[in-house]
């Protein structure tokens, strides 16, 4: 029965990482997703039988309340909302997690160490270790990622909120944890470490709110990406504390693939994972050379935009949040159609951190039935922005913004941006003449080859296509 439960946990692991590799291309993303849902479904088959489970009232229960509950959320949730769904789904786990470390130590409270550990292969340093780091990992993860819904969601402000002795004390909290869980590792006597017990679990769900406190709207796909890895690493203690294989494999491929995502990211704004963290970037408006760029919002009608339109040979669309908000992806996809239709070239230019999670863009647009061979990176639309007749930008605003490259005193400095503003035409998509999520004056905006389409996007283009259908 060992050997076959061991066999169910490594091909369970394998549809992981095949899953995951599949993750990698949009083509693939979806046969991935359930390649890898597979991969769980068995594992948690198997271990559902391989444990002497005294009553299976409870776990059904809990099946059929989580399989109700992701059912509505995927099925009801709107696609302006998913990275506040993915950020409580990152939270759910960690609390998960943090749930599964406080049973067994309620269970070696009422055992004892000795009684505790006869099955297990571990030591009381090496259990009293793993169930502090995932206790302290999930807890971290779910009051951060809660926090991270209530900005994403516009329940709080989306602006970095910093004050006077911030850091000194989050370094406090971390301090408190450390030496609340060293004592609780080297107690000998479990229901003595009670008290230390509580005292880092309370800290560390304090330390979630405050870490994600000073994180600006503008950098939530890096908190997404890292939110998840911290969820991965969580359930990776989890599994050690309960010793399950399949729990520590899956943990630990989630949590370097968030890592990893992370730091792409990062690398995408050309930022340091600590100055996204600890910055407060977007706490208070630019104060920069941007600021002062001169130029003129010069808007424009939909008709003129239909006429810039029917006259181009090449059209590029940089897609934003405005787009998601507006949900505005299939009648966009509809308009591309059109000036296909009419002898146009047309591409979408994906930023990496465009949206409010990675890879917000493409879902979109994969919803809307956009083909994969019209999306195309940053760094290979940029080279050829300069021959595009209109670029049209729906909803993007830091994402474009020349201050990247040419304002050294703006806080985007040396972010790779997509060249919107070397297209012989762009045409911005805004509701008003505000700033960005990330509260930036965008210089784009000011330039003489731009013009400003004022209004909501989704009724913005369907007037375009209105334009193309009666022309």
């Amino acid at each position: 029965m060992e050997t076959l439960i061991n066999f169910s946990y490594i091909i369970a692991s394998i549809l992981f990482i095949y899953g995951l590799k599949m993750l990698g291309s949009a083509e693939t993303a979806r046969r991935g997703n359930m390649i890898s849902s597979i991969g769980m479904l068995i594992a948690v088959v198997v271990t559902l039988i391989s444990k002497e489970i005294i009553s299976y009232q409870w776990i059904i229960v809990g099946l059929i309340t989580g399989a109700l509950i992701g059912g509505f959320a995927a099925r009801l949730v709107k696609m302006t909302s998913m990275p506040e769904m993915v950020a409580l789904f990152n939270g759910f786990g960690g609390l998960a997690s943090l749930l599964v470390g406080w049973a067994e130590y309620e269970k070696i409270t009422q055992l004892g160490w000795m009684r505790y550990i006869v099955n297990l292969s571990g030591t009381p340093t090496f259990t009293s270790t793993v169930i502090f780091l995932a206790v302290l990992i999930g807890g971290i993860t779910f009051t951060g990622s809660v926090y991270a819904y209530l900005k994403l969601a516009g329940k709080v402000s989306g602006k970095a909120k910093v004050f006077s002795g911030q850091k000194l004390v989050n370094i406090f909290l971390a301090a408190a944890i450390l030496l609340s869980g060293l004592l609780f590792i080297l107690s000998e006597n479990p229901s003595g470490a009670y008290g230390y017990f509580l005292a880092f679990v309370i800290l560390a769900l304090l330390l979630g709110v405050f870490g994600v406190m000073p994180i600006g709207g503008g950098d939530m796909p890096v908190v997404i990406a890292l939110l998840n890895s911290l969820s991965g690493l969580a359930a990776a203690a989890a599994g050690f504390v309960i010793v399950n294989n399949v729990l520590i494999v899956a943990g630990c491929l989630v949590g370097a693939s968030g890592v990893i995502l992370t730091f792409i990211m990062c690398k995408a704004m050309n930022r340091t994972l600590g100055n996204v963290l600890f910055s407060g970037f977007g706490a208070t408006a630019s104060s920069g050379e941007g600021s002062a760029f001169e130029g003129e919002l010069k808007p424009i009608s939909a008709s003129d935009t239909y006429y810039l339109l029917e006259a181009a040979n090449s059209v590029v669309f940089v897609p934003g949040y405005g787009m998601a908000v507006a949900q505005a992806q299939h009648t966009v996809k509809e308009l591309a159609t059109l000036l296909e239709e009419n002898g146009a070239e047309v591409r979408f230019a994906i930023h990496p951190v465009a949206g409010r999670m990675p890879g917000h863009m493409n879902v979109l647009l994969a919803e809307a039935d956009v083909s994969y061979d019209q999306l195309v990176e940053m760094d290979s639309i940029n080279p050829s922005m300069p021959t595009v007749d209109v670029a049209v930008v729906i909803g993007a605003n830091d994402v474009v913004n020349p201050a990247a490259a040419r304002d050294a005193g703006s806080p985007i400095y040396g972010m790779p941006i997509i060249n919107a503003h070397e297209a012989r035409t762009a045409i911005c998509l805004k509701r008003g003449k505000g700033a960005g999520f990330s509260g930036l004056e965008n210089q784009l905006f000011l330039m003489p080859n731009t013009r400003m389409l004022y209004g909501d996007a989704k009724n913005s283009i369907q007037e375009l296509v209105s334009e193309f259908k009666n022309s």
